[in-house]
């Protein structure tokens, strides 16, 4: 059988690469009509929910949904910095760094498990 947490993460980070693109990859064709990067993107977003949709159903039975979505939230933020600096050549500030360390400290207090009372 296949590993829920492997496969869950697995589908997460693509379900994230996916929407990455669905969301941000029209701004470079700024000459297409509004209406058409709509559909475009809503046709890609399609694939994106055929991913995620699995990958939480498969995940929450081994983690909460509040860690299945902060997962998708660091892929997310990881596949959109790494697409707006390649395929968009925005620059990666400092800032940006500084924003990542918190993002990732949210996931390790997300998955330390509960405090006591």
């Amino acid at each position: 059988m296949v590993n829920p947490y492997f496969s869950s993460i697995a589908l997460l980070f693509l379900s994230s690469s996916v929407m990455v693109v669905a969301w941000y990859g029209h701004l470079k064709f700024t000459h297409a009509p509004l209406w058409l990067v709509i559909i475009a993107s809503w046709r890609i977003a399609f694939f994106e929910y055929s991913l995620q949709v699995p990958a939480n159903r498969i995940g929450h039975q081994v983690m909460s949904a509040a860690q299945l979505r902060i997962i998708a939230e660091v892929f997310t933020l990881i596949v959109f910095f790494v697409f707006s600096t390649y395929y968009l050549k925005e620059k990666f500030t400092l800032n940006y760094l500084f924003s990542f360390v918190f993002i990732f400290l949210a996931v390790f207090f997300a998955f330390l498990g509960p405090f006591k009372e």
